[in-house]
């Protein structure tokens, strides 16, 4: 017996009303319902099944620790909390042409590469075709080193059997592949893509996104298989479809950097089976990604230390630190209103930096403009940069070059303060092998002392 219902679904949150509205009561966004009409087909005398009870005791005897694939990258071992979970569901999002495809390219041709991995790897063809896909993996593996090379050669009959492409966009020719095949790996090219017969609105669309996304999960969860949905993004930079979509998952990784630089960052927004906001660091070349492990010498290898207007922030990027130069430019304003303009670190932090400079260290910012960056396109997220930021606005409204060998970690309060921050020794111990022996925090008194002591 089939049952059709017709709902109208916001598009940004997901809010569902019977009747179309012009703006969503929850989100108040203006024109975001579409009408999707939703086939249930009923099964009249169907038997009630219930779910299978496992106790603590039959899983324990069952393994004694959690299985994890080798990604063939230490960054991204160390993003996924050492690997990747069998049967984990991967949500990857990133803006076009940041590298997400050229990333699970190599994740398939390193896996592959291991000799102890006999089972295969499907990838679902939502944008490309598979002559596309397998187009660039030979253009990976013709430019990958000798010794990847060499050991490619021996098993390029093994890859014939082992890889696997699926050309489709229909979700449940996808779960049904992955229950026929049971493969190791699953690569979804792209989530938003795929849409199912059930319902009648477009790919794309907030109703086609969940459902795709629970049927690829229960399909992982039966199969015991790894998947990555690669998903767009919206133009503020966060994933495409409703934040459901993120709460389904088990991780959330996002691939950003600037579009011009060469720097990639492969940030973990959510984490099941690992720390949250850790990230791994990759270079984008001719030849893909490489996996960076030493970003601050590489951070610092252009900096402009011992000029007015620099200042090094010794920041933390999930568990490890960071030193990155952080540039001011502080001039003289010809408008009524005085500029402030950040790049790497939100507008609203400037402006209370400034407020607390203007107002306990009797600094002429209101007739300033003030221009703020972080080198090598790294964003600063933790409110330990703010002490760099106030010391490099200082240097430059003053044209007094910073100490050398000298780098700030410290939160800045409303009433001049230094405030302590966490991991203080790490962030000293990784300074200090980078070659600046002095971290100036907490322990340096008020800003108003430190502002008085450039001179």
């Amino acid at each position: 017996m089939s049952k059709s219902s017709t709902v109208f679904v916001c598009q940004q949150c997901g809010y569902e009303s019977p009747k179309w509205m012009g703006q969503c009561p929850t989100c108040s966004a203006w024109n975001a319902f579409e009408e999707e009409v939703i086939d249930r087909t009923t099964k009249q005398g169907s038997k009630k099944l219930s779910a299978q009870v496992v106790s603590f005791a039959e899983l324990d005897t069952k393994s004694t620790h959690e299985s994890r694939l080798d990604t063939g990258f230490e960054e991204m071992n160390r993003v996924l909390g050492g690997g990747i979970v069998a049967g984990s569901v991967t949500l990857l999002g990133g803006e076009p042409g940041i590298g997400k495809s050229t990333l699970l390219t190599q994740l398939v041709i390193n896996i592959l590469n291991d000799q102890s991995n006999t089972e295969c790897i499907l990838y679902v063809c939502g944008e490309e075709n598979p002559e596309q896909i397998l187009g660039r993996i030979r253009r990976v593996m013709s430019i990958a080193p000798e010794e990847k090379i060499k050991k490619t050669a021996k098993d390029q009959s093994n890859w014939k059997n082992q890889l696997l492409f699926v050309s489709s966009t229909d979700t449940d020719t996808c779960v049904s592949t992955m229950r026929d095949k049971k493969p190791l790996l699953v690569i979804v090219d792209s989530i938003q893509s795929m849409c199912t017969t059930d319902l009648t609105g477009a790919a794309g669309s907030l109703g086609q996104l969940r459902e795709s996304t629970y049927r690829i999960t229960q399909a992982a969860k039966e199969t015991n298989s790894a998947v990555f949905l690669v998903g767009h993004v919206t133009k503020d930079g966060e994933i495409a479809g409703p934040k459901v979509l993120e709460h389904v998952v088990d991780a959330v990784l996002e691939l950003w950097g600037e579009r011009s630089g060469y720097l990639r960052f492969l940030r973990s927004a959510k984490n099941r089976f690992g720390a949250t906001d850790e990230v791994g660091v990759f270079q984008l070349d001719e030849k893909g990604l490489r996996e960076e492990k030493n970003l601050s010498e590489v951070l610092l290898s252009d900096a402009s230390i011992g000029r007015a207007g620099s200042a090094v922030c010794a920041m933390m990027e999930g568990t490890r630190v960071m030193l990155v130069e952080v540039q001011a430019l502080v001039v003289k304003s010809l408008l009524a209103m005085p500029r402030r303009v950040g790049r790497g670190i939100e507008l609203s932090r400037i402006q209370v930096i400034c407020a607390v400079l203007q107002k306990h260290c009797h600094l002429a910012l209101g007739e300033m403009d003030v221009f703020v960056s972080l080198a090598g396109g790294m964003q600063l997220r933790e409110p330990a940069g703010d002490l760099s930021v106030a010391m490099a606005i200082v240097s430059s409204i003053k044209n007094k070059p910073i100490a050398q060998q000298t780098a700030f970690a410290g939160e800045v309060g409303l009433l001049g303060e230094i405030r302590k921050v966490p991991m203080l020794e790490k962030r000293r111990k990784e300074a200090k092998r980078m070659g600046y022996a002095h971290v100036v925090g907490n322990d340096a008194g008020s800003l108003k002392q430190l502002v008085e002591e450039l001179h």
